[in-house]
């Protein structure tokens, strides 16, 4: 007796059904392997981006300097003065840049030259990470290294560099080595500057500031207080320049 050790071959249909199977898994490994390769490609783009974005320490602008009376820390002009305007400001918000690129050179040369207008600037550096759950490291450090910067004399200028700096919010604009680099160009004693802001000197007088101006009703930035009005937001010229008459009215001048 025999035994028949052939396999039975496959049916036509089957041998289609096993094709049909074939041609599935083939085209679902191309779909996996075109979605792996896209994700690979959209984060070596975002990886690109970044490294390109990522401003250097040595990438410092250096800043026009400005004609400003009576600079004594903080703060500017003649004390005496009828007119109190306190600024609440967040080194890295756009519209206190637009403020200061814009509007804050003309208060001064007319009104503090004059001596109607005493102008102080205090930060909100932590009202981004207390208020809004974002980052806001970069504004709590530059406030702090503007205040490093007063102590050699320079926190107006060191101010206008930081604005001048800014290329967006916490991607390293205000790394401590940029912090330093824009000391240094404007002359500060960088060791001094370094130590300064490694003890962290101003972290309260930041707080301080911080919690002066949401007892004064500042709920954004840039917000103003003019003889204890508050005015918010980057308003035009026209709009202080009113303000401010409407105070010196009132004060009797």
């Amino acid at each position: 007796m025999s035994i028949n050790t052939n396999q039975p071959s496959k049916t036509k249909k089957q041998a289609q059904r096993e094709e049909r199977l074939k041609r599935e898994r083939q085209k679902r490994l191309r779909l996996i392997l075109s979605i792996v390769g896209g994700a690979v490609l959209i984060v070596l783009a975002i990886v690109a981006i970044r490294s390109l974005a990522a401003p250097s320490a040595t990438e410092i602008v250096q800043v026009t300097p400005k004609t400003r009376p009576q600079t004594e820390r903080n703060n500017v002009g003649d004390p005496n003065a009828p007119v109190k305007i306190v600024e609440f400001s967040d080194f890295q918000c756009p519209y206190c840049k637009q403020f200061a690129d814009n509007t804050e050179q003309t208060i001064i040369d007319t009104f503090v030259s004059s001596g109607k207008v005493y102008f102080t600037y205090r930060s909100m550096g932590n009202f981004v990470s207390q208020n809004i759950g974002k980052g806001g490291t970069e504004s709590r450090a530059s406030a702090e290294a503007a205040y490093c910067a007063a102590d050699q004399g320079k926190f107006w200028e060191y101010k206008d560099s930081l604005f001048v700096n800014w290329l967006g919010e916490d991607i390293g604009s205000y790394t401590t080595a940029r912090l330093a680099a824009m000391a240094e160009s404007l002359g500060l004693d960088v060791e001094q500057f370094r130590n300064c802001l490694s003890d962290k000197k101003y972290r309260d007088q930041v707080e301080q500031d911080y919690q002066d101006g949401i007892a004064a009703g500042v709920t954004g930035t840039p917000s103003f207080l003019i003889n204890g009005k508050l005015i918010v937001g980057a308003q035009p010229i026209g709009t202080f320049q009113q303000e401010i008459e409407a105070a010196l009215q009132a004060a009797g001048n």
